[in-house]
């Protein structure tokens, strides 16, 4: 497949011209609300390569992961759920309507041929199990979230995609029909139908698809329905945004928190385990999932590590945490209501 397809567009003049008139967007780039360095003050990209060839043990697993095949075709129309697919891809039914939110199932978190396989057990979802969606979420465009290959695949069965700025236009390079795409800044909403507002809010990391960064917007979401409201978080590292956004809009019945590929090294862009705890008491989140583990190796912690540190600190704190295997329904109608067992436990 031709990669510079796969790379996608950059904003067209129209939309840099836009962009200038806003306060998050400086010398052609958008910014973060904190300064946000790559790396740890000290640290150097060719320290932190090094660091990658370390051998760190049970990065990947030593077994298939369990999961669970849901026809999600056929779900009953009252059914409020959540389905997730590991890494940061996951399926909401809720009040008859229906969301996927960074979907990638081509088993690849990267274009090249053969790099960053999805683990055994974690790719059994494919575009062809989903059913019709009526609004695609993409929480910005690093090729874990944003797969050339899986939205294409979603086109014909996808209403509407929501997006940051700039990320739009690599679907209109793709063909996708502008009046199908909503691009967002921070704060700004969109009106999906009667009842259901999303609300596009901050994120504290970065985007670009190869090597010009921070051309297009990352976010997260606040998807408020007639009977629920849910926090839908993009890749991050710990900010003040958290803080803002729990006033503004929480508290929460749900919030989808990404938990993993984590580094010290890194500490801006990705959240640490013990920091996550944190974050959720500040959106005012009566329950949380942690999200962006179990797929994909992207960082030199065992894979495991992401939950099993963040369902250790929940405890502690006494924070209703929810741990769905890959697959699994989470009744939206029934959180806090179940003992989920602790499933990544015998794939060490």
């Amino acid at each position: 497949m031709n990669l510079v397809k796969q790379l996608g567009q950059f904003p067209d003049e129209k939309r840099k011209e836009y962009f200038s008139t806003l306060p998050n967007y400086l010398n052609g780039r958008f910014q973060n609300i904190l300064p946000t360095p790559a790396l740890l003050e000290g640290e150097s990209m060719t320290k932190a390569l090094l660091n990658s060839l370390c051998k760190v043990e049970h990065t990947t697993p030593g077994f298939p992961l369990p999961f669970i095949t849901t026809d999600l075709k056929n779900l009953k129309p009252e059914e409020n759920v959540l389905v997730w697919f590991g890494h940061s891809s996951y399926f909401i039914q809720i009040d008859g309507k229906k969301f996927l939110v960074d979907p990638v199932f081509s088993g690849n978190a990267s274009p090249m041929p053969g790099s960053i396989k999805a683990f055994p057990g974690a790719d059994y979802y494919k575009p062809e199990h989903m059913p019709d969606i009526d609004f695609l979420l993409i929480s910005h465009d690093h090729w874990d979230h944003l797969d050339y290959k899986t939205v294409q695949a979603l086109k014909d069965k996808t209403g509407k995609i929501i997006c940051g700025l700039g990320t739009g236009q690599h679907f209109e390079y793709w063909g996708w029909p502008s009046e199908k795409i909503i691009e967002k800044n921070w704060w700004e909403i969109a009106d999906l139908a009667e009842g259901f507002t999303l609300t596009v809010t901050p994120a504290r990391h970065f985007s670009g698809r190869l090597l010009n960064r921070n051309i297009s917007l990352w976010i997260s979401f606040v998807l408020k329905t007639p009977s629920k409201t849910l926090f839908l978080g993009g890749d991050s590292g710990y900010g003040n945004h958290f803080s803002e956004i729990g006033e503004k809009y929480g508290p929460f019945d749900l919030a989808i928190m990404e938990c993993g590929q984590y580094n010290e090294k890194w500490p801006y862009i990705h959240s640490m385990p013990e920091q996550i705890i944190q974050e959720v008491k500040e959106l005012k989140a009566d329950n949380f999932i942690p999200v962006h583990n179990s797929k994909f190796k992207l960082a030199q912690h065992p894979w495991y590590e992401p939950l099993e540190m963040v369902s250790k600190y929940a405890e502690e704190n006494n924070q209703p945490i929810t741990l769905p295997m890959i697959g699994e329904k989470t009744d939206l109608d029934q959180l806090g209501k179940v003992n989920w067992e602790k499933w990544w436990e015998n794939c060490w």
